[in-house]
């Protein structure tokens, strides 16, 4: 049967994510019932946060560059959709320390992000902005010196001026693939507002000498107002006709949604963030630091899932 809705499944929660108007397009559960193996067209784009820095098992030759996990939250979205019988061609260029503008131009020795979109892209996964404000810099200063005050001040004024060109990107990423669904993720809360959890055993990072309680507070502030700002500036551009969703581990300035509740650093639960841990011998070091770890990844995947509303049920 040919539709004119291209329907993905979605994976983990037995979903099915519609992602945009196309033509001849067999969606995958309808293209099951009728023993046709069904297609899909997957881009994932973006900076560290997307690639999977921190979730281990690398594409070989991006260990120390780019750093694209299969453990990233749009490969284990993949994953899934191949395992229910559909045909994904996944290509991600995904990249640790992009900019915006890095998506546009040669970075780290490889061709522009961008390129990879195609005509007939029907998914679209995209994590960036956070290092055109600086925020792995600021992170580095909360645990090397004190963040609170003016380097605080600072990256809040930084914010705003994302608006802009990342308005301009997801125009572009419509134009070039007209009929794609993007899903553009945040960065969530790394470490717990609130003190330290009693009686079990914690990462290094929380220690009151590295991370004062003051400093958590003013790194809540500054992720909530950032996943604020690419939320907004999402709602905009679908007012325009781009076709995105956003998805943040943030429910509300001050609460996570249940798969992040409790699971930032410091709490009493696993941590989705990666700490210290990351500075141990063989370990990525310290550009994984405060980046979602495995069950990080896994925890958005299944959030994307859950809050992408283009979802029907098998």
């Amino acid at each position: 049967m040919m539709v004119t809705r291209t329907r993905i499944v979605a994976g983990l929660a037995g979903l099915v994510m519609a992602a945009g108007t196309t033509a001849g397009t067999v969606a995958p559960a309808a293209a099951r019932a009728t023993g046709v193996t069904p297609s899909f067209d997957v881009v994932a784009l973006g900076d560290s946060y997307g690639s999977g820095t921190g979730a281990g098992d690398y594409e070989p030759g991006t260990e120390q560059t780019c750093y694209r996990s299969r453990h990233s939250s749009s490969a284990i979205l993949v994953e899934e959709l191949r395992r229910r019988g559909t045909n994904v061609r996944f290509t991600n260029v995904t990249c640790s320390g992009a900019t915006i503008q890095d998506l546009r131009q040669t970075f780290k020795g490889e061709p522009p992000q961008l390129g990879a979109l195609r005509r007939n892209t029907d998914l679209v996964t995209l994590n960036i902005g956070g290092n055109d404000i600086g925020f792995a810099g600021y992170g580095n200063t909360c645990v090397q010196a004190d963040c609170t005050g003016a380097p605080t001040t600072a990256i809040l004024d930084r914010i705003p001026a994302l608006k802009r060109p990342l308005s301009g990107l997801l125009t572009e990423i419509r134009r070039r693939s007209p009929r794609a669904q993007i899903v553009m993720t945040g960065y969530g809360r790394a470490v717990t507002r609130g003190q330290n959890a009693t009686g079990v055993r914690l990462d290094p990072i929380c220690d009151a000498g590295v991370l004062s309680a003051e400093e958590r507070l003013a790194g809540a502030r500054v992720s909530s107002t950032l996943d604020a700002t690419l939320s907004r500036t999402a709602q905009a551009a679908r007012a325009r006709g781009v076709d995105v969703r956003f998805v943040s581990p943030h429910r509300s300035a001050a609460t996570l949604h249940p798969e992040f509740a409790g699971h930032s650093l410091c709490e009493s639960t696993a941590p989705f963030y990666r700490g210290f841990d990351a500075l141990a011998p063989g370990q990525e070091g310290g550009v994984a630091v405060l980046h979602l770890n495995r069950q990080g990844h896994a925890a958005l995947a299944a959030l994307i899932q859950r809050k992408v509303p283009i979802l029907a049920a098998l």
